[in-house]
């Protein structure tokens, strides 16, 4: 994974909103959530959760599928397993000389 789109998936995951949006998706589990529902837990306007929406999903983060008059959000967690693999990958493999 490329430096410049694990910063972007950490700058979107580092808003608190954003954060707490991903975190409750992944509560929900592979096949997601609602998006009523998301926005019903946080208790923000539905334009704030699209506003929110949009900058997940435009980091590779969460997608959404519909199903008859539901839209689901659900979390990539691929995405999220490359960034942890990307933060982790090189663990221990040089020392400092400081």
């Amino acid at each position: 994974m490329e430096l410049e789109t694990t910063a972007k998936r950490l700058a979107e995951l580092g808003h608190s909103t954003r954060l707490a949006i991903f975190r409750h998706l992944v509560k929900c589990g592979p096949n997601g959530c609602p998006v009523g529902d998301v926005q019903k837990m946080l208790d923000i306007p539905g334009s704030t959760l699209s506003h929110h929406m949009g900058r997940l999903m435009s980091a590779g983060l969460v997608e959404q599928k519909r199903d008859g008059r539901t839209l689901y959000c659900r979390p990539v967690y691929s995405a999220l397993d490359e960034v942890i693999n990307f933060l982790t990958d090189e663990c221990c493999a040089s020392h400092c000389t400081v």
